[in-house]
């Protein structure tokens, strides 16, 4: 059986942030087949994300074409990326698996703007890898928002980390590889 990983970026960035680049390595390495996507925004040229309703169909679209050639999928992603392609397993994207890197829980300073609406309709298990000092979410509110989830929630924290997680790429590839492998996805 093959495990293909889906990682979608952040607002920002594009299929080459760092800490993609590092997981798809470690998770090829480990004999995943991984796909890097970037959204139709990026494509095109612009900055700004597109509705949420096209970013989720990109998702479907690269979801389906990596699942012709695998018998298990995991999706996720950095930020934006790891929540569009939550969004997408709520709406019936059929995953095995959720990697959601620097999730973002909500706006900085915005606390009562939870990114979170979707969340009972997670039923896989579900990584949260973040920064212990990330304004888009604290390790208590992280906690008490997942609650929500029904499915299986790992948390891993990357001490003292902000959103970007900059420098700890290698220590975040590990993360998903070891958790990949626990669930027997790799």
């Amino acid at each position: 059986m093959t495990t293909g990983l889906l990682l979608a970026p952040g607002a920002g960035a594009d299929r080459n942030q760092s800490a993609l680049v590092a997981v798809d390595g470690a998770v090829t390495e480990a004999g995943g087949d991984v796909v890097r996507m970037d959204f139709p925004y990026r494509k095109a040229g612009r900055r700004a994300p597109d509705k949420p309703g096209v970013l989720v169909e990109a998702v479907q679209g690269e979801a389906a074409l990596l699942r012709e050639r695998v018998t298990r999928l995991v999706a996720g992603g950095r930020s934006m990326g790891g929540r569009i392609c939550s969004m997408a397993v709520a709406e019936g994207l059929a995953a095995d698996a959720l990697v959601l890197i620097s999730y973002p829980l909500h706006p900085p300073g915005r606390p009562d703007r939870l990114r979170t609406e979707h969340f009972p309709a997670l039923e896989g298990p579900c990584l949260f890898v973040s920064g212990t000092r990330d304004a888009f979410g604290s390790v208590s509110e992280f906690e008490k928002a997942t609650s929500a989830i029904p499915g299986p929630v790992t948390f891993e924290w990357v001490e003292g980390k902000d959103h970007a997680i900059r420098g700890a790429d290698a220590p975040v590839a590990d993360i998903v590889v070891g958790w990949l492998r626990r669930l027997r996805l790799l």
